[in-house]
């Protein structure tokens, strides 16, 4: 009888702490972070080829993932959008922060700042 009690025991023991390591990661997960980036372009030309690829290199560089990238908008209310939205995707609002800080972006933006003015922002998403 002891035995039963020690295994029955010990199995409610291992299901306790498994359940709270499963709590523990849950809890420190963070939530992803979307970048979206409103962009007036004032010179088409330059702007593509002097900004676009090397912000482009820095945003995935930085972990970020493009979602979108220009293509068709539509308003629905309020002001209609700039002529070129970009939505990125990062693992969290600090690798977001990160790639835009970095020294690979803040060159490339130096570039795009000549050509075209930006309204850039980020919003953590679901978990």
């Amino acid at each position: 009888m002891k035995t039963r009690f020690t295994v029955a025991l010990s199995v409610v023991a291992g299901v306790a702490i498994g359940a709270a390591a499963v709590q523990a990661l849950h809890a420190q997960a963070t939530p992803p972070a979307y970048v979206v980036a409103e962009i007036d372009v004032t010179d088409v030309g330059p702007y593509d080829r002097e900004y676009v690829p090397p912000a482009a290199k820095a945003i995935t560089d930085g972990g970020g993932r493009y979602i979108v990238r220009g293509g068709e908008t539509a308003a629905y209310y309020g002001e209609p959008p700039k002529s070129r939205i970009a939505i990125m995707a990062f693992e969290s609002m600090e690798k977001a922060r990160a790639a835009f800080n970095s020294a690979a972006y803040k060159e490339a933006k130096k570039a795009g700042d000549k050509y075209a003015k930006f309204r850039v922002y980020a919003v953590e998403g679901l978990q």
